[in-house]
C-alpha cells in the first residue's frame, strides 16, 4: 500500500520545487538618502496590485514574484515615494532604495486596489508607535482627577429574606434609584473622588502618586484611608501602544499591536474631526471569540497616525470570571516632546450576577489629566514612597472640591452622595458590613481592639484533645503607632495553658520602620515550624486537627528591629531565645566541652538573625497599622537570611550558623498566560538537633498550598543543604478555549512542578541515636540522596468560577512504604 503521509509530503516538495523555479526573487535594503540609516517597516509593493511586503528592523526586504513587474515601489511616512525598474529574465536581483525626506504629505493614504483600505492606515500607525508612545518620554507628570462609582441593580424587595440585599431594600424607596447605563433602575452604593499629582521616571522606571484630596462615600466602607490609596490615577494606566494592555490583571491584545492582522479585522468607516484633529474612524473586531481582545472603534489622526481616541469593549465570550462586560474609552493629546498622553480615560464594567435573583454591580471609573509637564525627571529618592496620602486629604471642604475638581459635579452625583450616607447608617447594613469584615480579615473590631483570628478558635487532636483559643489585638483607634496583641489557649486532655503576647511600635511610616517584642509558649509540630507558613493561617489551623506528628512544646522570646533602607529594600534584625521541649521520643548526642557525648532530649537556642528583602518598584498601601503589598510588576523578588546560633548565651546549648537565599517572580507571557516561580537554597554549616534542620514542608491535607510539596508527608525529608524550584504555569483558556463544548465552561488549565535537591552531612547523622534515653527505638526520617525529589502536577481552575483541582504525580522516592504516588488537591480561589 502507498504511505499516504509520504505521498502528501512528496507532492508538497514537488510543487514547492516547481514554484521556486518559476519565481523571481527580489531583495534589497531601504535607507535614508541623507544619513544612510536603515528604515524599518517600510512598505514595498507593486503599484496597482495587492502584492507587497515590508522591510524588517534592519531595513531589509525579500519578495518572491511569479509575474515580473516593470517596477517596484516603496513608501514611508515622512519620505518621498520611490519606484525603481525590475530587470526581466533574472531569477534573483538586488534593488536598494535611498529615500529622500520631506516630500510626502502625511495626510495622504495610499490605498492599493484589492486591499482593505484600513490596512495602510494601520501600517502607518504601527510604523509611528515608538514616536507616539508615552514610554518614549524620560519623565512626565500631571494632575489627575479620578471619579469612581458603583451601582447595584435587581434590588426588588423579598419577604422573609435575611441578608444584605434585604437589609438595604427595607430602607430604600424608589426616589433613591437612578437610571443606569442600560436604562435600568440602579441603586448607587459607592462614589469617590480623588485629586492627585502623578509622576513618572523612565530610567529607572519609577512612579509616584501624591493624593492631595479624597472624598469617599460607600455602603460597607468603615475606613476610607486604604481605599483612597488604591482608587487613584494608577488604576487607569491603559497604554494601547503596548502590544498587550493589562485590564484586571489580564493581558489583552492591543488593536494597534505589532501583530495587529493576526488578531483583528479592520474596517474604515469614516473621516471626521475629533477636537482639532482630522481623524480616520476604524472599526475593530476580534477574529476569535475566546481571545482576550477588544471590539469597537479607534480614531487615527490623518497627519501623524497617532491614536487620538479609542472606544472598545471586551467580548462576553472572553474567559473572565465575575465580569459580564468591560468597556474602555480614552482620548489622548500630544505633548511638547511629541509623545501622546491620555487626557481622559473611562472604564465601565458590569460585574456578573451569581444568579438571576442576585444583584448585579456596575462600575464606572473616569480619570482626567491636566497641567502636563514632560522630560523633567525627579531624583530617585523622590519615589521612595510610590503612594502617599496627604494628612488632610480626607478632610477637604466642598469649596475646595468646587474649585479643584476637573468636572463639575452633576445634580445626580450630589444626590448619590446623600443617598449612600442615608443607607450606610442603617443598623441592618452596619451588621452585615461588620460580618463581611470579620470573614475577610479574621478579626472582629470592637472599639479599640479587634478579636481573633477565627481560624485558630477551635481544634481537636490526640495530644491536646479539645483545643480552645481566644485572641485579640489593638487597632488604629487605640494608637496609630503602638499595637498590642495576644492569645490564650487550653487543651482539655493535656490540661496545659498556652499563650502568646506581642507588642510592636511603628517608628516611621515614610521609610517604614518598626520594632517589636514577643513571648510565646505553645505546642508546635517539628515539620510545620517554618516561617514560610506564617501567612497560611488556614493551613496552620487545620494542621492542629487529628494526630500531631512529632509535637514539641516551645517557649520563645524574641525582639526585632525593621527598616526600609529605600523603596523595595527591607532589612530586619531579630534576637530570639527558644526552648524546645519535645513531647515525643526524641534524643540527640550533645557535646559539652571536653566531656564525652551524652544523650539529651531538651535543648535551647539563642539566635541572631539578619533578614533582607529586595523587591524593585514594589508598591505598598497602608491599612491602619499594617501595610499591604500591591506587588512589583514583573520584577523578581530577592531574599537573604543569615542565622547565628550563639552558644552559652541566655541558656543556649546549641551553636550553629545557617544561610538561606530565595528568588521569586511572577510575569505575564501573552498568549501563554502567566507564570511564576520560586527558587530557594540554604545550608546549615554546623551539626544541630534535627528539629533545627531544614524540614521540607509536606502536605497531608487534601488542600493545595503553594509553599508545600503536595505529595510529601510531614517530616518525611530533612536536610542541612538544599535547593528547590517551584514553578506554576497558568495557561488561562489557551488550550480549552478551542474545544467546541468545553470552551463554554470557561475552564482554565495549569501545570506545576516541584523539584527539591538536598543532603544531610555525616556530622548531623551522627547526632541521631538509634534509641532514646529510655531505650526505646526512635522514629527515623529520610534524607535525600543523589537524586532529587520531583513531583509534577496539572490541573483545571475556574470550575464553577471558584474551584481549582490539581492532579499530582510523585516521580521519585516512590518505593517508600508510605509514599504517595498520586494525589488530588483542591483549593478555592476568586480570580477574574
Amino acid at each position: 500500500m502507498i504511505d499516504l503521509n509520504k505521498s502528501i509530503l512528496f507532492l508538497i516538495v514537488l510543487f514547492t520545487s516547481l514554484a521556486s523555479h518559476a519565481q523571481t526573487r527580489i531583495s534589497g535594503k531601504v535607507t535614508d538618502a541623507t544619513t544612510g540609516e536603515a528604515l524599518p517597516f517600510v512598505g514595498v509593493y507593486i503599484r496597482h496590485t495587492s502584492i507587497g511586503t515590508s522591510t524588517d528592523e534592519n531595513g531589509v526586504y525579500n519578495i518572491r514574484l511569479t509575474n515580473v513587474p516593470d517596477s517596484l515601489t516603496v513608501s514611508y511616512v515622512g519620505y518621498q515615494t520611490q519606484s525603481q525598474p525590475v530587470k526581466k529574465g533574472l531569477q534573483a536581483q538586488v534593488i536598494d532604495f535611498k529615500l529622500s525626506s520631506g516630500a510626502l504629505k502625511l495626510q495622504e493614504v495610499v490605498i492599493r486596489p484589492g486591499e482593505n483600505p484600513a490596512w495602510e492606515i494601520m501600517r502607518r500607525v504601527v510604523d509611528n508607535k515608538k514616536q507616539h508612545d508615552k514610554r518614549k518620554l524620560t519623565a512626565y507628570q500631571y494632575e489627575a482627577y479620578t471619579k469612581m462609582q458603583f451601582d447595584v441593580d435587581n434590588l426588588t424587595k423579598q419577604k422573609r429574606k435575611v441578608g444584605l440585599k434585604s437589609a438595604i431594600t427595607s430602607i430604600v424607596d424608589t426616589s433613591m434609584f437612578v437610571t443606569g447605563e442600560e436604562g435600568k433602575k440602579v441603586l448607587p452604593f459607592f462614589l469617590s473622588e480623588s485629586l492627585s499629582d502623578f509622576y513618572y521616571n523612565r530610567d529607572p522606571k519609577k512612579t509616584k502618586e501624591v493624593i492631595k484630596a479624597s472624598k469617599i462615600s460607600g455602603i460597607g466602607i468603615q475606613d476610607g484611608s486604604l481605599i483612597a490609596q488604591v482608587i487613584g490615577n494608577s488604576y487607569q494606566d491603559y497604554n494601547f501602544y503596548q502590544n498587550w494592555v493589562s485590564v484586571l490583571q489580564k493581558d489583552f491584545i492591543s488593536p494597534i499591536a505589532d501583530g495587529w492582522k493576526l488578531s483583528y479585522n479592520y474596517e474604515l468607516l469614516d473621516s471626521m474631526y475629533v477636537g482639532d484633529d482630522w481623524c480616520y474612524k476604524i472599526k475593530v473586531e476580534q477574529k476569535r471569540p475566546q481571545d482576550l481582545a477588544f471590539n469597537g472603534h479607534i480614531w487615527i489622526t490623518s497627519k501623524s497616525y497617532a491614536l487620538r481616541k479609542i472606544d472598545v469593549a471586551v467580548s462576553k465570550s472572553a474567559n473572565i470570571n465575575f465580569v459580564e462586560s468591560i468597556r474602555l474609552f480614552q482620548e489622548s493629546l500630544p505633548t511638547a516632546a511629541g509623545a501622546w498622553l491620555p487626557v481622559k480615560t473611562e472604564a465601565r464594567m458590569k460585574i456578573a450576577k451569581l444568579s438571576e435573583n442576585r444583584p448585579g454591580v456596575f462600575a464606572k471609573v473616569t480619570t482626567s489629566a491636566r497641567n502636563v509637564v514632560v522630560n523633567q525627571p525627579n531624583k530617585a529618592a523622590f519615589f521612595d514612597q510610590p503612594i502617599t496620602l496627604e494628612v488632610k486629604a480626607n478632610s477637604s471642604t466642598e469649596a475646595y472640591w468646587e474649585q479643584h475638581r476637573h468636572d463639575t459635579l452633576s445634580v445626580a452625583d450630589k444626590q448619590i452622595y446623600s443617598t449612600i450616607e442615608s443607607i450606610k447608617t442603617s443598623p441592618k447594613v452596619e451588621r452585615f458590613t461588620n460580618l463581611a469584615t470579620v470573614l475577610a480579615t479574621g478579626y472582629k473590631k470592637v472599639g479599640k481592639v479587634s478579636i481573633g483570628p477565627y481560624p485558630y478558635t477551635y481544634a481537636y487532636n490526640n495530644v491536646e484533645g479539645h483545643r480552645l483559643q481566644a485572641g485579640l489585638k489593638t487597632n488604629a483607634s487605640f494608637s496609630d503607632k503602638l499595637e498590642l496583641s495576644g492569645y490564650g489557649a487550653y487543651g482539655t486532655d493535656d490540661r496545659k495553658v498556652k499563650y502568646g503576647a506581642a507588642a510592636r511600635y511603628i517608628l516611621s511610616r515614610k521609610h517604614w520602620s518598626e520594632v517589636g517584642i514577643s513571648r510565646r509558649e505553645d505546642l508546635q509540630q517539628v515539620g510545620l515550624m517554618s516561617d514560610k507558613l506564617a501567612a497560611s493561617p488556614f493551613l496552620m489551623g487545620f494542621s492542629r486537627f487529628g494526630e500531631l506528628k512529632r509535637p514539641v512544646f516551645t517557649k520563645e522570646t524574641s525582639a526585632y528591629v525593621q527598616r526600609d533602607l529605600f523603596r523595595g529594600m527591607t532589612q530586619r534584625i531579630t534576637l530570639s531565645n527558644r526552648e524546645f521541649l519535645p513531647q515525643f521520643d526524641f534524643a540527640y548526642y550533645a557535646q559539652q566541652g571536653n566531656e564525652p557525648q551524652q544523650l539529651v532530649k531538651d535543648f535551647t537556642t539563642t539566635e541572631l538573625t539578619y533578614y533582607a528583602r529586595f523587591a524593585n518598584n514594589e508598591v505598598y498601601v497602608q491599612n491602619d497599622n499594617d501595610r499591604i503589598s500591591l506587588g512589583n510588576g514583573s520584577w523578581p523578588v530577592f531574599t537573604m537570611k543569615y542565622t547565628l546560633g550563639l552558644n552559652d548565651a541566655v541558656g543556649s546549648t546549641v551553636s550553629y550558623q545557617r544561610a538561606d537565599v530565595g528568588m521569586s517572580q511572577e510575569f505575564l507571557m501573552g498568549r501563554l498566560g502567566k507564570a511564576n516561580y520560586r527558587l530557594e537554597a540554604g545550608r546549615i554549616f554546623s551539626p544541630v538537633p534535627y528539629p533545627l534542620l531544614e524540614v521540607h514542608l509536606g502536605n497531608e491535607t487534601p488542600f493545595y498550598y503553594d509553599q508545600t510539596f503536595q505529595l510529601m508527608n510531614v517530616f518525611e525529608f530533612a536536610s542541612d543543604s538544599y535547593a528547590s524550584l517551584h514553578y506554576e504555569q497558568y495557561f488561562e483558556g489557551l488550550l480549552l478555549n478551542y474545544l467546541p463544548l468545553i470552551k463554554k465552561l470557561k475552564w482554565r488549565t495549569l501545570a506545576t512542578s516541584n523539584i527539591l535537591y538536598g543532603s544531610l552531612s555525616e556530622k548531623n547523622l551522627n547526632l541521631i541515636p538509634a534509641t532514646g534515653i529510655n531505650g526505646t527505638e526512635l522514629e527515623r526520617f529520610s534524607t535525600l540522596q543523589s537524586k532529587p525529589y520531583v513531583e509534577l502536577g496539572y490541573g483545571i481552575e475556574n470550575i464553577f468560577k471558584v474551584l481549582r483541582v490539581d492532579a499530582f504525580h510523585r516521580l521519585t522516592y516512590v518505593d517508600k512504604p508510605d509514599a504517595k504516588k498520586f494525589g488530588l488537591k483542591f483549593s478555592l480561589q476568586f480570580k477574574l
